[in-house]
């Protein structure tokens, strides 16, 4: 079963649109930093400063990714200049920064004066501080730069790879142009709206929020109160700032809407969109949501893949454009329908496909890894998603589970093989497996490892969470790990990591609860 829509036209570059939204609205604010707002005209000098120290061609170039105004500058100011951005959280291990840099072929990194936040050992530009003069001269950078055309690269995202080596997805530039003009339509967007910048700028989330933002002429608001760990703080935050659209990842939603539940707040009357995504909806939330004074707010259920760039699907559950279904607690949220610019297919088994201009160009340096997962159909060519949908009377798709071991943790896809290259990797290992539970509508990784013979099993569990934290982010660190005499196997000798949790996941005495 196909739908394939029939007017992809190729959207105006990201670039050309933002610029000229800066030229006939300088004055109105970009982005709000903590209370203080960074103008049009004044990002656009910062992301051209850039755009010129960095030269016409520069490369993969490597980006501390935070929460801040420089993110955007460079993220624009690398696309201005025809170079590829890559964002590289500065908390990640070091070998796990080095090993991204490497991956994506980094020879450039960008850093805002002060002490290289990311120690990488290639060429150093200084980034612009967008609140202040800089004292370049105010010249536009090229106008053509060689890496700018429509299937150049844009940036690079990592997604989680089995080798223990993370992926890196290339996104080209027609994609992300694509997709932020799909998504301001999505998100009805005006330059009246303002839009929380809350997703981890390492995941695609975040352009989500950013790029159509700023091609609407709309102002993007980053505030540390987004990230306190606090709801009451979060909900002034929201008011405070009059923010009118949330993107926030289903987990932090599902939370939210307890909170809301047991406290009696209300969310704050300026909000008329929140966004929900990374993984399903809980059928309870719905409920409770549905019982909640929020009708006139959009709740808008979303889906995508790195590979097919940011949102190819999404349908509203309540709000005044929802089509009418009631959550009784029982029934399963769907993902709703291909966005225009998104060609979609239901494959074997139902796995849901996709194709058109938002696919990405493949995986940098693993053409095995790209053939796995992109294939061509009557001419086209397709992202296999994995995913397995079914697609209901009024069209709409609900996800029915995976149709390979790949989990969400934290909203983020995760391959249990790559955590377990990790743990077999350190000397006292023999074996491992690692699999997703859930509790309290989160799921977490837990691992079962056997140990060599010789291996001090009283600290070896200790002793993997310092071998994971020195080389993987906090997401891919079990929250349990079991040592374990052997693992269970399927039939045909392939590793069962769900029988091995069934069979060990009572074993209370072998096991060390952790906090990654």
């Amino acid at each position: 079963m196909s739908n394939n829509h029939g007017s992809l036209q190729v959207a105006p570059d990201l670039l050309d649109v933002f610029s000229d939204i800066a030229r006939r609205n300088p004055l109105r604010p970009a982005i709000v930093h903590n209370g203080r707002a960074l103008t049009y005209h004044r990002l656009q000098e910062a992301v051209n400063a850039l755009a010129t120290r960095l030269g016409p061609d520069p490369g993969t170039v490597a980006v501390p990714a935070v929460h801040a105004p420089e993110t955007v500058v460079a993220l624009l100011g690398v696309l201005t200049a025809g170079g590829t951005y890559c964002p590289i959280d500065p908390a990640f291990p070091a070998a796990r920064r080095h090993a991204m840099a490497a991956a994506a072929r980094c020879r450039t990194a960008v850093s805002a004066g002060s002490p290289d936040l990311l120690q990488l050992d290639i060429r150093l530009v200084e980034l612009p501080d967008p609140s202040k003069n800089s004292g370049d001269p105010p010249g536009s950078p090229p106008a053509h730069p060689p890496g700018a055309g429509p299937e150049q690269p844009a940036y690079i995202l990592f997604t989680s790879g089995s080798t223990g080596q993370p992926k890196p997805v290339l996104t080209p530039r027609r994609a992300v142009s694509a997709t932020a003009h799909a998504l301001g339509g999505l998100f009805r967007l005006t330059p009246e709206d303002r839009v929380l910048q809350f997703a981890s700028l390492n995941w695609d989330t975040c352009f989500e929020e950013i790029l159509p933002t700023l091609a609407t002429g709309a102002t993007l608001v980053i505030d540390r109160d987004a990230h306190s760990g606090s709801f009451p703080r979060f909900l002034r935050l929201v008011e405070r700032e009059r923010i009118t659209v949330l993107d926030l990842p289903t987990a932090f939603w599902h939370e939210l809407v307890h909170h809301l539940v047991d406290s009696g707040d209300r969310l704050p009357h300026c909000l008329r969109l929140l966004v929900i995504g990374g993984e399903a909806a809980a059928p309870a939330r719905l409920a409770d949501w549905a019982r909640l004074p929020t009708r006139g707010i959009r709740l808008l259920n979303t889906y995508g893949c790195t590979e097919t760039t940011q949102i190819t699907h999404a349908v509203d559950l309540a709000g005044p454009l929802a089509p009418g279904r009631s959550w009784d607690g029982t029934a399963r949220a769907p993902i709703g329908r291909a966005l225009p610019h998104v060609v979609e297919r239901l494959g074997e088994q139902g796995e849901l496909l996709i194709g058109g201009p938002s696919l990405a160009l493949g995986y940098l340096g693993l053409p095995e890894a790209g053939a796995a997962r992109f294939t061509t159909l009557d001419g086209e060519r397709f992202f296999r998603t994995g995913d397995r949908m079914s697609r209901d009377p009024d069209g709409l798709l609900t996800h029915q589970g995976r149709l390979d071991g790949e989990l969400k943790v934290r909203g983020i896809r995760v391959d249990p093989a790559e955590v377990e290259a990790h743990l077999t990797g350190h000397p006292d290992v023999t074996a491992a497996a690692v699999t997703g539970v859930t509790t309290a509508g989160r799921t977490t990784l837990v691992a079962y490892v056997v140990a060599r013979p010789y291996a001090a099993s009283a600290e070896l569990d200790r002793e993997l969470l310092r071998h994971l934290r020195a080389r993987v982010p906090g997401h891919l660190v079990p929250g349990r790990i079991t040592l374990v005499p052997a693992l269970v196997h399927t039939p045909s000798g392939k590793v069962d990591r769900t029988g091995c949790h069934l069979r060990y996941a009572g074993s209370p005495d072998r096991s060390k609860e952790t906090s990654p």
